[in-house]
Order: C-alpha cells, then sequence, then structure tokens
C-alpha cells in the first residue's frame, strides 16, 4: 500500500469535463475530506487515448507531452475513469520508449491511480452510508477491469454502504461496445453489444447503473434513454458523495 500523501494531483477526463462534471468534482471532495489537498491543473485536456487507439503516434506524443508537463511533482495523480489511468499508467512508457522524454513519462506513469484504487488501497476511505434503501447493478470497464486491474474496488466501495444493494447481471464483465473509438469504427458490433449489456441490466429491475467509466455510462445510458425507459446511472464517485451527506439524499 502507498503511504497516504498530503498532496495529490486530479486529472479530469475529457468526458468528466464535457458530460458529467459533478462527477469529477465528488472525486474530489471525496479526497478533501479525507484531509488530501486536490491540485488541478486548468490547462490539462486529452489524455491522448484517441489518438493512440487510432494508430496515430505522433499526434498522441504530442497531446501526451503537453499533460506530462503539468504534473512534475513527485506526487499521486487521481483519475477518476479506468481507460484515461489505463493510457498514462500502461501506454504512456510504450507510447514515449527511446523519446528524450520518455524518463518523464515512465516518472508519470508510476504515480497514476485510479480513483477507487486510490481510494480503497491508498487512503483506505471509510465511508457511512446516509442514503434510503437502493437496489444498484454494477459496470466495471474494461480498462478497470482488464488493464488497470482494479474492478473489485468499485464493489468493495459499495460494500460498505449498509442500504445499498448489489443486483448481479448476466453481462458484467463484458465489454459495454464504447471502446473509445471502436464505436465510431465498428458501429453495428458496438451497437449490438450495448443492447445486450441493457437487456441484461434492465432484467435486473434495479434503481440504479454505477460504474466508474463515463464513457461507458455514457453509452449504456444513451441506449436507455432512446428506448424512453433510462435507468438513473452516476459515476462512483457522485454516488458516494451522495450517500455519504456530500448532498441532500
Amino acid at each position: 500500500m502507498t503511504t497516504k500523501p498530503d498532496t495529490i494531483y486530479f486529472f479530469g477526463t475529457c468526458l468528466v469535463d464535457l458530460m458529467y462534471p459533478q462527477a469529477g468534482v465528488s472525486a474530489m471532495q471525496l479526497i478533501q475530506r479525507a484531509g488530501v489537498k486536490v491540485i488541478f491543473p486548468p490547462a490539462q485536456t486529452c489524455c491522448g487515448q484517441p489518438a493512440w487507439n487510432s494508430g496515430y503516434r505522433d499526434e498522441a506524443r504530442s497531446v501526451a507531452r503537453a499533460q506530462i508537463a503539468l504534473f512534475p511533482k513527485p506526487i499521486p495523480i487521481v483519475i477518476p475513469s479506468g481507460s484515461c489511468a489505463g493510457m498514462m499508467k500502461v501506454h504512456y512508457p510504450e507510447l514515449f520508449a527511446g523519446q528524450p522524454d520518455e524518463a518523464q513519462a515512465v516518472d508519470v506513469a508510476s504515480r497514476v491511480f485510479e480513483l477507487t484504487e486510490f481510494l480503497v488501497d491508498v487512503l483506505q476511505i471509510e465511508l457511512q452510508d446516509l442514503g434510503e434503501p437502493v437496489t444498484v447493478a454494477v459496470h466495471t470497464s474494461c480498462s478497470a477491469r482488464r488493464e488497470m486491474g482494479v474492478a473489485d474496488k468499485i464493489e468493495s466501495l459499495l460494500g460498505q454502504l449498509s442500504n445499498v444493494q448489489r443486483v448481479e447481471h448476466a453481462r458484467k464483465p463484458e465489454c459495454c461496445g464504447f471502446g473509445g473509438t471502436f464505436a465510431v469504427k465498428e458501429p453495428e458490433i458496438s451497437a449490438a453489444m450495448v443492447l445486450d449489456k441493457v437487456t441484461h441490466i434492465r432484467n435486473t429491475g434495479v434503481d440504479r447503473l454505477i460504474s466508474q467509466e463515463c464513457g461507458c455510462l455514457m453509452n449504456i445510458g444513451g441506449v436507455m434513454a432512446k428506448q424512453g425507459d433510462a435507468i438513473p446511472h452516476q459515476h462512483i464517485a457522485e454516488f458516494l458523495w451522495e450517500r455519504t451527506g456530500g448532498n441532500a439524499v
């Protein structure tokens, strides 16, 4: 376990910035409530993953290089997304191999934590559930599950909430079909995957869908909305903040 730091950097991600700002705000509030100062470099943009996934290495490096420059202090970088965390932790060293700034990329990668991983393993956060009874289904992203290996952390956090009942669904470990540029390159396959996922989540009859990945929430929630019967969905950070007294419940 990493020692609890006094200060961390927070990398907000594009989707949090554009689509789910409350997820980012709640994540920072959870960390601050645990006594840790949060630095949010305002010049941050994309992690570079779309260009990386599309094979544009020079363009990905250009975007990634701008982010690396924003995190000079030897402190953790916390990211509310397994996908972006995976890009920076796993792929930055590969992307910058043999480049003049390889050492800086490796250093940044070594300090990256996905949010739920940081809350559980580093902060060892303790939660008191103040909300009404609710049933939830969990979707863990492919990146959180397979690349970062932190899929169990969201379960650990939800397990502390006494009035939250988790309901399993048959397609839980499977991809929702988003996959960043995959949904654009293979729309028919992506649509079939998310429709299957939505069917199984809806069959559980839960009150809410929870995930640590805004891209997945956007994909699944978008299809549900298009079907005219969307189950409320939230990023885990926003859900935790709401349940533990951050917002009225």
